[in-house]
């Protein structure tokens, strides 16, 4: 059994002879070649000489083609801001600038980066197809909802859900294209990325998501191909509803306990992947470290139905010994790495004396707002709702790629991201508050301040 079928067995919930490892290498892709992310997100030569690399180097048993949310809400018309060593992300909501659904049309392999794209995972199947299982990432449909309408989404399912409903509709209808584009182009698997679903209740996730997630699943099938759920973030609640939509696979994040989906997957008959940490074992963590999160997440996830991935996007800076660590691991050749240090030790963050402070500070721990969406419209969240209160607030974003922002999320006792803190309490772990109630959250501090 090769590598493909190591992987295309697991994902269809069969017993392996042993775990096969996809690590999702996007823009770190880009790092291992020596280019910034933007100048990789815009060439098939980088793209595909980036896949090669980590490949070469990390003896994966699939990897992805390309790892880019932003790609459908570009073609469309959004504006993206290019970042040097994350993907891009989303400035501009289209239907925010007086555009209008009846005004879009789905993308074509002619629009914006797809022919980028296309040519990327063609050359890429050309020459791994028969090595390693393909896969090719599609925007979920909630996520590239937000993506054009903005916030104002969270508002509309509730004024207005006829109208919610048919921006779905055509984000379905987005999706299955893009998914046919790239099964057409040579991918084995196709990967539904909806990292936004973690900021909604399971009832509503069953309205508004779980009908048209469904049909895209059962169009991949029918297309021959098998399909992935994946989602970042506290997305605890609805791996039931996840699960509902009968994917081939769910693939999750550290935020939810793996032997928790793996009881709720085994149920359902679906196979399930993750979830090395990203940042606290891949990018801050040892090799020894690297070792032991794979040893236990194999050991969690067995020899059925289980696909050994990070939690999400490797960070560019993810060192690429801890990866190859993760290799040693998967195929049996562990080599002696004696390291003892902790990968935060003598780093410190003194976090201010809240009582004492003129301003309510406001403390967002998140992954990056650059390149993680639930992150980004967190901070968005933050920003409309606290700039009207102007110097008397402060807010403070926490990127835990950086090790001293770990210490402050340890500190102030978060387990999840992203998450608001406000005057060092805990308010909102991985949900995006609607502005209303998060400025009358914010307002009830700042009297505090001024008694």
């Amino acid at each position: 059994m090769n590598s493909k079928e190591l992987v295309m067995n697991a994902i269809h919930n069969k017993e392996v002879e042993r775990t096969p490892w996809v690590p999702f290498v996007g823009c770190h892709a880009a790092k291992l070649i020596g280019v910034t992310a933007t100048e990789f997100f815009r060439s098939a030569d980088l793209i595909y000489d980036g896949v090669m690399k980590a490949y070469e180097e990390y003896n994966p048993d699939g990897l992805p083609a390309l790892f880019d949310l932003q790609i459908e809400a570009e073609a469309l018309g959004c504006e993206l801001q290019y970042a040097d060593t994350n993907p891009p992300s989303v400035q501009t909501h289209i239907l925010e600038q007086g555009k209008t659904l009846d005004d879009l049309k789905i993308p074509t392999e002619k629009d914006g980066r797809f022919p980028v794209a296309l040519e990327s995972l063609r050359r890429i199947v050309a020459s791994l197809g028969d090595k390693i299982a393909i896969y090719g990432l599609i925007t979920g449909p909630f996520t590239l909802a937000l993506h054009l309408k903005g916030t104002d989404i969270f508002f509309a399912m509730y004024d207005n859900p006829e109208e919610t409903h048919k921006l779905m509709r055509f984000c379905t209808d987005v999706a299955k294209h893009t998914a046919k584009m790239y099964m057409d182009a040579g991918a084995d698997i196709i990967a539904v990325v909806d990292p936004m679903t973690s900021q909604i209740s399971p009832d509503t996730f069953h309205e508004f998501v779980t009908p048209y997630c469904t049909e895209i699943f059962e169009y991949i099938r029918e297309n021959g191909k098998a399909g992935s759920f994946f989602v970042c973030g506290n997305a605890k609640n609805n791996i039931e509803e996840m699960c509902s939509c009968k994917p081939e696979n769910v693939s999750i994040d550290e935020n939810i306990p793996l032997d928790y989906v793996r009881d709720v997957c085994r149920e359902h008959g679906i196979s399930f992947g993750g979830n090395i940490k990203l940042t606290l074992t891949i990018l801050f963590g040892s090799p020894t470290d690297n070792i032991q999160d794979a040893q236990n997440c194999m050991a969690i996830g067995g020899n059925k139905g289980f696909i050994l991935a990070p939690g999400c996007d490797i960070p560019f800076d993810a060192p690429a010994e801890n990866l190859k660590a993760v290799t040693s691991v998967v195929h049996g050749n562990i080599s002696d790495i004696v390291e003892d240090e902790s990968a935060l030790a003598g780093v410190e963050y003194e976090l201010p004396d809240y009582a004492n402070e003129k301003q309510v500070i406001m403390d967002v721990i998140t992954l990056d707002s650059e390149s993680c969406a639930p992150c980004q419209y967190m901070m968005e969240a933050v920003r409309t709702a606290a700039d009207p209160y102007g110097d008397k607030v402060k807010y403070i974003e926490h990127k835990i790629k950086d090790k001293e922002s770990v210490v402050c999320m340890m500190k102030l006792g978060v387990q999840n991201i992203p998450t608001i803190c406000i005057d060092g309490d805990v308010k909102y772990v991985s949900i995006i508050p609607d502005y209303q109630e998060l400025s009358d959250v914010i307002g009830e501090y700042v009297s505090r301040k001024e008694k």
